[in-house]
Parts: structure tokens; sequence; C-alpha cells
């Protein structure tokens, strides 16, 4: 999709691209959520035993940004009916690169082709911030539902036209 992004100290990363992932993918996207540092502390146990299987991938609109070697720097899960964005992680090697914006770019346009208006999100309470700057509103919260979320979550609204 994009031959480069632009990066925090204006240089751009020349060979970024989002493609579809592959079952091939599901080894790479696991070790993405498992290691995040998003979720250390008290979302640790989150995480712990995630997987993303190569079923998983298969079944859903699952699309990696990769860089020119095809090392994936980070990817997204869309959910059509009803419309909600499953998963977004970036590798935290990745942070800062831009690698979160392109992914909802993309997100935006494969959301549009398919004739959805907006992206519900549940998000991870520090991911908030990021959401809202890429123009979601919140829309609510999401109580705890322990034992695999021990905290409240905030609802939002993904615009994509």
């Amino acid at each position: 999709m994009n031959s480069g992004i632009t990066c925090p100290d204006g240089g751009t990363r020349e060979g970024v691209r989002v493609r579809r992932a592959t079952a091939r993918d599901a080894r790479r996207l696991t070790r993405i959520v498992r290691t995040s540092r998003a979720y250390e502390g008290p979302y640790a146990a989150m995480v712990a035993g995630y997987r993303v299987g190569a079923d998983y991938i298969e079944n859903h609109r699952v699309f990696a940004a990769v860089d020119a070697d095809d090392r994936v720097l980070g990817f997204y899960a869309l959910i059509l009916d009803p419309p909600e964005l499953d998963l977004l992680f970036v590798a935290d090697e990745a942070q800062g690169l831009g690698i979160g914006r392109l992914l909802i770019g993309h997100l935006r346009d494969e959301a549009r082709r398919t004739g959805l208006t907006g992206v519900h999100v549940v998000s991870h309470p520090p991911a908030e911030g990021f959401y809202r700057s890429m123009g979601a509103r919140r829309t609510g919260t999401r109580a705890a539902a322990p034992p695999a979320v021990m905290w409240d979550r905030p609802e939002l609204l993904l615009p994509v036209a």
C-alpha cells in the first residue's frame, strides 16, 4: 500500500507495506501480542496465553504491516459483522514509526470498500489516546469481565468515511 512511512525524525522508512496476513504469520503475530510492553504489569494476564491461530487468520480479515524483508511490524483484525476492530498491535521495536497510523489508514480503506461507515473499538485503556488521535470518539465503557479482563475498557467509534 505504501512505499514508505514518515518517522518521528522526519525521514521515511522505505519498503513498509500492508498485506493480508497468512497462516504462516500466526507465530509472529502471537509473539507481538504476548511480548507487548503495553500489556505489562496488571495487564499481563490478559495476553499471557493469547494465541493468534492460523485458523483465525484464515477466517478473518487480518492484515500485517511488513518491512522490505517481510518482518511483521504490526497487524490488525477487522470483523465485518458487527463491524469491530478485534485486534491492533504494533511491535515494540516499531513503536513511534507511524505503523499504527498506517494500519488505521488501511483499516479505513478496507472498511470503506466493504460499505462500512464506522468501526467499533473496545480499547486497551492506555491505547484510548491513540484511537482518539485517529478520530475515534468515545461512546461508552465496557465493564470488566473477570477473570479474563479485570478492568473497564473504553468503547469508541472510529469513522471510516
